[in-house]
């Protein structure tokens, strides 16, 4: 493309492109990547430079798993304090899950809800899952036709009574009628015959009890048969247990269209370290133990994961209660994502561009949004400045979560997110959001 026309060009020394880091200067018009020039290039007449110096370029992170829960539960989330919370952290695209929210997004005109409800608010690009339910197999064409990007099911109980989980047979009819149109069904993959009752109480190695590794590995072993019986395109949530990662790698090697994700409390928290009554590290399917930790990593180092999502699930203060057997489960970390997987994965000897490959192409990828993810002619000017070797200590007044709830307080972690660009324009400076500038996306084929 012609760099002649751009009226802003991003130059540092540091911009980490599908190619890999290096010095580059950005051209961008009209909110679109026209060129990836050199570090040198000239400035095109009348376009406007901005330097980050020794700050990375990175492309702005795709998050594709994000519980909003508005309308219905704003007092969890809502669209202007997620979004505002995601620019700050360098998230510049979120996918909101159909759940959470009353009503859920299992028809049209309960998308049609989400969407008025959502676009005056947001400050991020924002796109939508649709929901399989036991209830809704008529509707999922039509969703699927209205714009979702894909649709999310539960095989075990999803925690309120509005998003009932798809028992075998359902299970099985939803995913012919997604198949019938090549779309995308993504799975809280736990089985429900393997989660035993959870004493009441603060200890977590009680609630870990609970939800051992044998009910991820018993639903994606039953999802991939499924996949496999059916031709569908399939996506396992929040992977949380190592031990499905061998299923997954064979199934890929044998045809299956099936893809993984995991979190960054997954990435970065264990077991061992969760102190009782400390339900802010609750969360479904669990923090698992260092081994386990550890082997995940190998998996995205493999490329069995595909990549790395936060899964920000909030809640009232109220509701984190010091039982782990009542207390709403689920990490708030849209705005930490990028540090804390920056963080551990500097430490385990990967690169910036691992991480984008991880938090920004792959979800993009994923969610079928081809003009997001990558730094690169023809996509969104979406970007996130992080100052890499910069420190800071988590502390959750500066976060911008409906609820300040947070598993990292306290914590120190590497990588700064200086400024966050949308389309051009800078969407947030050292942490504070400008305008909800962000638009909604549709599924555009």
């Amino acid at each position: 493309m012609d760099e002649s026309g751009a009226r802003l060009v991003l130059r540092s020394r540091r911009v980490i492109t599908p190619d890999g880091e290096r010095p580059a200067a950005i051209a961008v018009s009209g909110g679109t990547i026209t060129a990836v020039l050199p570090y040198d290039a000239p400035v095109p007449a009348g376009a406007r430079l901005v330097d980050t110096g020794a700050d990375a370029v990175l492309p702005g992170l795709v998050d594709t798993h994000v519980h909003i829960n508005d309308p219905g539960r704003t007092e969890w989330e809502g669209f202007a304090s997620a979004t505002r919370a995601a620019v700050a952290g360098g998230v510049t695209t979120l996918v909101d899950m159909p759940l959470n929210s009353i009503p859920p997004t299992t028809t049209v005109g309960h998308l049609r809800t989400k969407q008025a409800t959502a676009r005056p608010r947001v400050h991020t690009d924002t796109g939508f899952w649709g929901g399989a339910v036991p209830d809704n197999t008529a509707e999922l064409r039509p969703l699927h036709d209205a714009g979702v990007l894909g649709f999310k099911c539960f095989l075990s109980p999803s925690g309120v009574e509005e998003f009932p989980e798809l028992d075998p047979a359902a299970l099985e009819r939803a995913t012919a009628a997604i198949a019938s149109f090549d779309g995308l069904l993504i799975v809280h993959a736990e089985d429900p015959a393997h989660l035993t009752g959870q004493r009441p109480g603060p200890r977590y190695p009680d609630f870990l009890a609970s939800r051992p590794p044998a009910a991820e590995h018993s639903a994606v072993a039953r999802l991939i048969g499924t996949a496999r019986r059916l031709d569908a395109r399939v996506h396992i949530l929040h992977l949380s247990s190592a031990s499905a990662l061998p299923l997954i790698a064979r199934a890929r090697a044998e045809g299956v269209r099936i893809t993984a994700e995991t979190c960054p409390h997954f990435l970065a928290l264990t077991a061992e370290e969760v102190p009782d009554g400390a339900t802010e590290f609750k969360c479904c399917p669990p923090i698992r133990e260092a081994a386990n930790r550890d082997a995940l990593w190998t998996g995205l180092a493999d490329g069995t994961l595909d990549a790395v999502v936060s899964d920000h699930s909030p809640c009232a203060t109220a509701l984190k209660t010091g039982d782990f057997a009542s207390a709403w489960g689920g990490i708030s970390s849209l705005q930490l994502g990028l540090p804390v997987v920056w963080t551990e994965a500097r430490r385990r000897g990967h690169t910036l561009a691992d991480v984008a490959r991880w938090m920004a192409h792959g979800p993009a990828r994923l969610a079928g949004l081809d003009r997001k993810g990558a730094i690169a002619p023809g996509h969104d000017a979406d970007f996130a400045v992080l100052a890499p070797d910069a420190t800071f200590t988590v502390d959750p007044v500066r976060l911008h979560h409906r609820n300040r709830i947070t598993a990292y307080t306290g914590r120190t972690l590497h990588g700064v997110v200086r400024s966050t660009w949308l389309r051009g324009e800078r969407a947030a400076v050292d942490g504070v959001p400008a305008g909800p500038t962000g638009r909604l996306i549709e599924r555009s084929a």
